[in-house]
């Protein structure tokens, strides 16, 4: 019985499908192997590949549980927005700019996707979708502008927390000086990268855990933001501290990698035990009304 569900969901599958998917893999390839090269080496884009393999996990499952809504989606749609999306995508890559061409790759594919199966299993598929997309570098000019305000505000806030516990320290922009230290708060330790793999991974815990529960979803997809920027402040602290008692040398080292494994680590627990809690609290309510009931 299975195999004749298989072979007539192949015969379903029109050669226009399949030339359709190799142009899209055509289209994902090179970039994503420049992104590779580039990006995933560096310590502000080391979450893509974990980002990338949990995201195509969690695509596959929902998809296994989606597939029987697929119906191929309205061609003036889809092929409307790759006649708008490819021109900007050679564009992007004959310029050059590698960010905005993955991105352009990414929306070219789910438009793709929309064209195979629809826009009902898109919908399902909703999460993995816009997780995916974390694997894919911003552009520099976003995290410019998005990543200074941060950095000052995180950098800020640490100067004034130690200040007031009598270490000699002062600061000027994200330019820290403490004792005889100068250091600078990078954009991997309270900026933009750092905030976006916290709340990506956090936000996949949350969305496996609590996703048939809308309200508990949502609330706590709301604290994922602020538990990674205090995940981020205490990041700060502890290499400002490191920098203090051990020197430039220790914070810029084993102990620098050490601290964000140490905040990453704190933050999902920190989120791990607010869901428990939280979890923990409704049971009785909900117990309370069934009996009524």
């Amino acid at each position: 019985m299975r195999d004749r569900e298989k072979a007539s969901g192949l015969a379903g599958w029109q050669l226009s499908h399949f030339v359709l998917i190799a142009a899209l893999l055509l289209f994902v390839v090179p970039p994503m192997v420049e992104v590779a090269r580039f990006n995933w080496t560096t310590e502000q884009g080391g979450h893509g590949p974990i980002v990338m393999a949990t995201g195509l996990w969690l695509l596959y499952r929902e998809y296994s549980r989606a597939r029987h809504l697929a119906v191929p989606g309205n061609r003036l749609i889809g092929f409307g927005a790759l006649l708008v999306l490819i021109p900007l995508y050679v564009v992007a890559g004959i310029t050059g700019i590698l960010e905005l061409q993955v991105f352009l790759m990414y929306a070219a594919v789910v438009a793709g996707a929309y064209l195979l199966v629809g826009g009902a299993v898109l919908r399902a598929c909703w999460f993995p979708i816009l997780y995916l997309a974390f694997a894919l570098p911003p552009p520099d000019q976003v995290v410019a502008v998005l990543t200074q305000p941060v950095k000052i505000a995180i950098s800020g806030a640490a100067v004034k927390f130690l200040y007031a516990l009598g270490y000699p320290i002062g600061s000027s922009g994200v330019m820290i000086q403490i004792a005889q230290f100068e250091l600078l708060v990078a954009a991997a330790c309270s900026g933009l990268n750092s905030l976006l793999t916290l709340s990506a991974i956090c936000m996949f815990y949350v969305y496996l855990k609590n996703k048939n529960d809308r309200a508990l979803f949502i609330g706590m997809a709301l604290l994922v933001l602020p538990i990674a920027v205090l995940a981020n402040f205490i990041r700060v602290l502890i290499l400002i501290l490191i920098t203090y008692y051990a020197g430039e040398a220790a914070a810029q080292g084993f102990l620098h990698d050490f601290a964000g494994l140490l905040t990453f680590a704190a933050a999902l627990a920190t989120l791990m035990a607010i869901e428990a809690l939280v979890t923990s609290r409704r049971r009785p309510h909900s117990r309370n009304e069934t009996v009524d009931v």
